[in-house]
């Protein structure tokens, strides 16, 4: 699935071509792509889940404190380890991460097929929700520099 995740983020995001909207057309441009309809169907699940977080469906996003302090459930453990969790930590201190949106991408990395996510792997899935978020324009910019550049002296690259 994230695999699918990454095959759209990366072939629409910087791309001149529209995002396809039609759900039939979408799965039929990713089975040529070789991949299969179960992960597909994930996939696509999984940016429908993205675009109702921005709702506020979820009480845990209503809160719009500036700071707040996380304590990860164990599964939440399991899937993000320590370094992962510092990493999120750097993200909102750096305020590349606000309160909410580290909800949003814990959210979306719990509904992961993975068992334990990579560091690199967050990163992109903190680059989607940054993308999918409205007035992150900035925020997304500077993850991207985190990744896509080798800055000296950095605590996270």
């Amino acid at each position: 699935m994230f695999d699918i995740l990454m095959y759209l983020f990366e072939n629409y995001v910087h791309s001149e071509v529209e995002f396809l909207v039609d759900e039939d057309e979408l799965t039929q441009e990713l089975t040529r792509a070789g991949f299969h309809q179960s992960e597909i169907i994930k996939a696509l699940s999984w940016l429908e889940n993205l675009a109702e977080l921005q709702e506020g469906d979820k009480p845990y996003l209503c809160n719009h404190a500036q700071h707040s302090f996380r304590i990860y459930t164990k599964d939440e453990m399991n899937k993000l380890d320590v370094e992962s969790r510092g990493f999120l930590l750097f993200l909102e201190q750096i305020e590349v991460l606000s309160v909410v949106t580290r909800e949003m991408v814990i959210d979306r990395v719990m509904e992961l097929d993975e068992s334990a996510l990579i560091l690199e792997d967050l990163k992109w899935v903190v680059l989607m929700v940054l993308f999918n978020v409205p007035g992150n324009e900035s925020a997304y910019e500077q993850m991207e520099d985190l990744i896509f550049e080798q800055p000296d002296g950095r605590l996270h690259s």
